[in-house]
């Protein structure tokens, strides 16, 4: 087993202090190390991006991603995104409009969605953008209509 290395998470705007092996993934320190449990595994592949959060605003998938690599970068989680008590308007519009069901792939998809769209809300309003960037994660409950009615609901498209 090789020795563990200090680094700091900066998660949500709150620096962790944490010892990792080398190999750990990124999931795995924020459920672990951090106690964030919003981010989910699923295939542990990079296939399914139940695990996706935010570094540095972009949409990671944090299985694929070694903790060491995500030192000294933002990281954005499904717990950081509410704000002053009020859920993201994404979050919101997921629950207005039943875009999810068991919930297992949510936290992946609202953090995929709120990372592509913050930095280019055109892509609410391009049926084929939208199609391409709600197809790389996987739900098996909702079909994708309540996801992609939520997208138009938060962003106008």
């Amino acid at each position: 087993m090789s020795a563990g290395v200090p680094i700091r998470l900066t998660v949500n705007g709150t620096a962790y202090d944490v010892t990792v092996e080398p190999r750990r993934n990124l999931a795995d320190v924020l459920r672990g190390a951090c106690g964030l449990t919003g981010t989910k595994l699923g295939c542990e592949h990079g296939v399914c991006g139940s695990c996706t959060v935010l570094v540095d605003g972009e949409g990671v998938r944090s299985c694929l991603m070694l903790a060491v690599q995500a030192a000294g970068r933002d990281i954005r989680t499904v717990e950081g995104l509410a704000a002053d008590g009020r859920l993201h308007p994404f979050q919101e519009a997921m629950s207005a409009e039943h875009g999810l069901q068991c919930g297992f792939c949510t936290a992946g998809f609202v953090m995929l969605v709120v990372g592509a769209l913050d930095a280019d809300p055109s892509v609410a309003r391009d049926p084929e953008r939208l199609d391409a960037l709600l197809s790389s994660n996987l739900c098996r409950c909702t079909g994708y209509e309540g996801i992609r009615r939520a997208v138009l609901r938060a962003y106008g498209g």
